[in-house]
């Protein structure tokens, strides 16, 4: 197991290069001059200059990668040209709380997805698997942010049972363990699980089916055991691929929904993406993307370990 771990770190270095060399080149390849949203409209050439100079812009594209990876490894992004405050802790504090949406969607999510996906599977081709199915056809079909707006108007506008916006009271960014806070969450976790429900829904339902018709489930009912235990059997062959899908929807979640965190004004890292974008702020831009990345190359790690763990044909191949 550690030398299958090993081999897995050493296949994730190069897409972390990938990764860093990517998000670098998005100063470069973005259309106009990255230094226009630092200088004033009546900018002198000699200023220019000057800061093209302290940006390290007039050196070698290889040199600037190498000193901005460095600072990088180091934990400094640059600074905000917006706010002039330093790119890391803007990015920790949207990822903080992306990462409180993403896991209590998650949470919501999974557990319909699981639960839905193995009762249709189970009862396959029954009127309880197309009731299933249709909710999660359902769930992939409508687009999330549209369904944000319609939830706002139902449960903020007209029944004002929850807050339509943020993530605090009076505004607040700042996340607390508490019903103030709790009820900010609601609605944007319940729209970002739909489409990641779906999707397990439907892996799970097929996985479930396709199990149960193996020959293997016929030998375990024909020994005498209990449906529980064939049942159990059937969650264990599922597992991998269903743990697979999961990993994935949560990576995406992770990487932050622009539309549903706009929707909503959560504080998160598709909220800081879309400032960003607008407001050209090409460091901040820079160090989002890359941390979003790193997440989710830590996370699929994460997963392919727990993979072989429960399935040792994965770690054997």
């Amino acid at each position: 197991m550690l030398a299958y771990i090993a081999r897995r770190i050493v296949y994730v270095i190069p897409i972390v290069l990938s990764v860093a060399l990517v998000c670098f080149l998005l100063v470069h390849i973005t259309p106009g001059d990255p230094l226009v949203a630092v200088l004033p409209a009546d900018a002198s050439q000699e200023l220019a200059a000057q800061m093209r100079t302290a940006y390290g812009f007039d050196r070698p594209l290889p040199v600037q990668f190498g000193l901005w990876l460095w600072r990088a490894i180091h934990g400094d992004l640059g600074s905000s040209i917006a706010t002039g405050r330093p790119v890391l802790t803007e990015v920790l504090r949207a990822v903080g709380n992306t990462v409180t949406l993403a896991v209590a969607a998650a949470l919501i999510g999974f557990t319909l997805g699981l639960l839905f996906g193995l009762i249709a599977g189970y009862f396959r081709d029954t009127w309880i698997d197309k009731v299933a199915t249709s909710v999660a056809i359902a769930g992939v079909s409508v687009p999330h942010y549209w369904l944000g707006m319609v939830m706002v108007i139902i449960f903020s506008v007209q029944l004002n049972w929850l807050p339509a916006v943020g993530a605090g009271p009076g505004g607040s960014g700042a996340w607390g363990w508490d019903w103030e806070h709790m009820k900010y969450l609601i609605l944007p976790a319940i729209t970002t699980s739909v489409i990641p429900m779906g999707i397990v829904t439907r892996t799970v339902r097929a996985l479930t089916g396709d199990i149960l018709s193996q020959d293997f489930v016929e030998a375990l009912r024909a020994k005498g055991l209990r449906e529980l235990d064939v049942f159990k059997h059937v969650i264990k062959n599922a597992a991998p691929t269903a743990l697979a899908v999961m990993g994935l929807q949560l990576g995406y979640m992770l990487g932050g929904s622009i539309l549903i965190e706009t929707v909503f004004s959560w504080p998160g890292s598709g909220l800081l993406l879309n400032s960003a974008i607008f407001q050209r702020d090409l460091p901040l831009l820079q160090g989002t993307i890359l941390v979003l990345a790193l997440f989710f190359v830590a996370l699929n790690l994460l997963v392919d370990i727990a993979q072989a763990a429960i399935d040792p044909r994965i770690k054997r191949g």
